[in-house]
Formats: C-alpha cells, sequence, structure tokens
C-alpha cells in the first residue's frame, strides 16, 4: 500500500473538518508507521507571519488527530512551510488560487511488508548494474533542511563505500534533491542559508565517500531541486540517487 495523501483547505472550516474526520475513520484500522502533517499559507503577508501561521495550521490539525485517539508517537513531522502561491490549472482568479494555497498536506505511511526476495540497497550495488540505472539510497536520511546524515545513516553509508570501494568498476553521479518546494525550486540549507540543500546534501555523500577512499576520478554530484517528486511521503523525496555513467571492463 502506498503513502495516503490528504490535503485539507483552511477557507472552509466546517465542510473541510468534516473530510478530516472522514479521513480519520478511513485509516483507524491501518497499521502506521508514521504520520507527516505539513501547513501553508499564501503569498500575502511577511515571511515570519507565514511561517507563524502555517505552523499554527499544522498544530491544529495535529491536535485534532490527537483528540481523535491517533497514537501521538507515530505523528513524526508537524512543520509549518510558510507561504506558496502555486499556479492553478485554468485558472486565473487569484483569489481562489491563494485559498487553494491556505491549506495543510497530511501523509500517512501505512507499515510496508517487504516484499520477499526484494534485494536490498547492498544486493542492487552488488549486483549486475547498466548505464543509466538509477539506486536510491533509501536507507541514508538526512536531518530536515539541512545537509546533515541522521547518526543512523552513517553505519549504512560506510556499508556503501565499502561496496564502492570493491566495485572500482562503476562510475557514478550522486544526485540530491529535496521536497516541498514550489515550481521546482531548491530548498534553503538552514546552515548556510543559501538556496541549494540538493546540492549540498549530493556533495555531502560525495565528500563522505571520497574520505573513505572511493576516488574522485569516479564521482560526479548534482542536485536536481524538487523537480522529480515522487508523490506520497515528502521524506521519499528528500532523497539521494546514484546514477550509473560508466562500467569499466
Amino acid at each position: 500500500m502506498r503513502c495516503i495523501l490528504i490535503q485539507i483547505l483552511t477557507r472552509f472550516p466546517s465542510t473541510e473538518k468534516n473530510r478530516l474526520l472522514l479521513f480519520l475513520s478511513k485509516i483507524d484500522t491501518l497499521k502506521i508507521e508514521k504520520i507527516t502533517i505539513y501547513g501553508f499559507c499564501d503569498d500575502r503577508g511577511t515571511d515570519d507571519y507565514n511561517m507563524t501561521l502555517s505552523q499554527q495550521r499544522a498544530d491544529a490539525i495535529k491536535s485534532v488527530f490527537v483528540a481523535n485517539k491517533i497514537n501521538d508517537s507515530l505523528i513524526t513531522n508537524v512543520d509549518g512551510k510558510g507561504e506558496i502561491l502555486l499556479k492553478i490549472v485554468k485558472e486565473t482568479n487569484l483569489e481562489k488560487i491563494r485559498g487553494l494555497n491556505r491549506k495543510v498536506e497530511i501523509v500517512v505511511t501505512p507499515v510496508f511488508e517487504k516484499i520477499k526476495g526484494e534485494p536490498t540497497l547492498e544486493q542492487k550495488l552488488r549486483g549486475e548494474l547498466k548505464v543509466g540505472e538509477k539506486i536510491v539510497l533509501d536507507k541514508i536520511l538526512f536531518r530536515q533542511d539541512y545537509a546533515y546524515l541522521m547518526p543512523k545513516s552513517k553505519k549504512t553509508l560506510d556499508q556503501i563505500a565499502k561496496i564502492l570501494l570493491e566495485r572500482d568498476d562503476i562510475y557514478f553521479t550522486i544526485q540530491g534533491h529535496v521536497c516541498c518546494t514550489p515550481y521546482g525550486r531548491d530548498a534553503i540549507d538552514k546552515k548556510t542559508k543559501k538556496r541549494n540543500l540538493s546540492v549540498a546534501r549530493a556533495k555531502y555523500i560525495y565528500d563522505y565517500l571520497a574520505k573513505k577512499g572511493v576516488r574522485r576520478s569516479r564521482m560526479k554530484y548534482e542536485g536536481l531541486r524538487h523537480k522529480f517528486p515522487l508523490g506520497g511521503d515528502p521524506k521519499d523525496d528528500r532523497r539521494v540517487e546514484i546514477l550509473i555513467t560508466d562500467i569499466k571492463a
């Protein structure tokens, strides 16, 4: 089962609350891994005001979840994302567009059963590879809004580095991605305040592998911003991939 996404529009409070309660009844029987909640607002107001307002909207939705007996520990992210102004297809009325941007996005991730026989990340890297193939480093998790790895991911990256040292026949590009930005833009790295987070994350992996002994001449890195969203859980869009660019005989 894929992640479940619902958007609640804050311009219709009573109607949308009923939608939210119906949604809660539908997920009541699911075995849930986690829930993420993101608040947004339109382009009016100062940056500080919009960040505060979007956070309040996310917090309000969390309160409804908790009040309806959803385990608080399952709600892993409750974040205000500030302002957006997405262009709606075939819609020119600015007020309607703004109304559609005053929203909260909720992503429910069910517990996934691993498909029997599905290769692990390590098995994929050790196996037969082809030029143009992409391998998602799905166990590599970054701290939100930063180019720092979560501590539990470093052990996995050490294992990847070990395999890549053995597989000196492959050349590759490390591709960084981010989630939740309008118009496919990059996200802001909170450490540097620069809008290049997808690049910074790819470079982090590049530098880490180089320190472990993987030759820099075998690697490149690039940031792909939010150009290729997968849908579903935003965590999946905060990903790093390896694109195989050459295989030496």
